[in-house]
């Protein structure tokens, strides 16, 4: 019983002293007084208590308008949500700094904590890749503006992983016809993507699949159609294999040029890979065609 007693009494004087802090906080929270603010705002940013130090901040904010603490204010009051792990808050903080203080001492770093919160908020390749447009234009404007700085590496791998991402995005989505056996609109997708992207990541495949689904196209065309296809797919491979002659697709590909080459009537040795693909495409054509 005593030792409840005793519990109980630990457990109300950690309650009236937090209860006391509060108490202090809130008025502190709503004082005028703008000395005692800010060096108490710097008190709770240094301790890690970013959510106070940040409600003080912005307190004071209207306060110190057009005194030499302006600016501070409007950093630390950005640093502190970012510190917070609030970094919708924290960007607008940043982006309204930036704007208002284009040649302040914490510019740099704010254009960079701005940066950092953008890419936070970015989304998977499989989603709306606005936000992804939106921080790597951030990254150039400041690669332009401060190409030595402290954050430079920082934000030239931000810019690489969105820009793999946004390759990841565009090559997904065109093979997706592909695998749908829309192979006309897997063909003009994948050449879309090198012609507003040639350093795309995936170029390789981006090719290789040009070349397949020009081949596929042509194999499940009508008899009067598939010579002209052919020799589509004849040049899709040409541009493959003049490009990257090494890839692990070239064995593969170099076999259906030569099934395509007999099937526009040029006589060409058969291999024993030839046989072991014309085996597997008449699979493929029977199941097609449900014999």
């Amino acid at each position: 019983m005593k030792h409840n007693i005793v519990k109980l009494l630990f457990i109300a004087a950690i309650a009236a002293g937090a209860l006391a802090c509060s108490s202090k906080f809130d008025k502190l929270l709503s004082s005028n007084d703008v000395d005692e603010k800010y060096k108490a705002a710097f008190e709770y940013f240094n301790k890690g208590k970013y959510r106070k130090a940040a409600m003080l901040f912005e307190s004071m904010s209207v306060m110190t308008t057009g005194t030499e603490r302006d600016d501070t204010v409007q950093y630390y009051w950005g640093l502190s949500n970012y510190k917070y792990k609030d970094y919708y808050t924290a960007e607008a903080n940043f982006y309204k700094f930036i704007e208002n203080y284009p040649r302040s001492v914490f510019t740099s770093q704010a254009r960079f904590y701005r940066i950092d919160c953008l890419y936070r908020s970015t989304l998977r390749y499989e989603l709306d890749q606005a936000p992804t447009h939106k921080a790597m234009a951030a990254i150039e404007e400041y690669l332009r503006d401060f190409p030595d700085s402290e954050y430079a590496g920082d934000c030239r791998g931000y810019h690489k992983k969105l820009s793999d991402r946004l390759d990841k995005k565009a090559y997904e989505n065109a093979l997706l016809y592909y695998k749908m056996e829309d192979y006309k609109a897997s063909r003009v997708a994948f050449r879309n993507i090198l012609k507003t992207d040639a350093e795309n990541i995936y170029r390789e495949d981006i090719l290789y699949h040009i070349a397949m689904s020009s081949y596929k196209y042509a194999y499940h065309s009508i008899p009067d159609k598939q010579k002209e296809r052919y020799m589509e797919f004849m040049d899709d491979y040409l541009n493959f294999i003049g490009e990257i002659p090494d890839s692990p697709y070239t064995r593969e590909l170099t076999a259906l040029y030569k099934r395509a080459q007999r099937a526009i009537g040029k006589d060409v040795g058969i291999d024993e890979t030839d046989n072991m693909k014309d085996k597997d495409f008449i699979k493929e054509r029977k199941a097609a065609s449900g014999k």
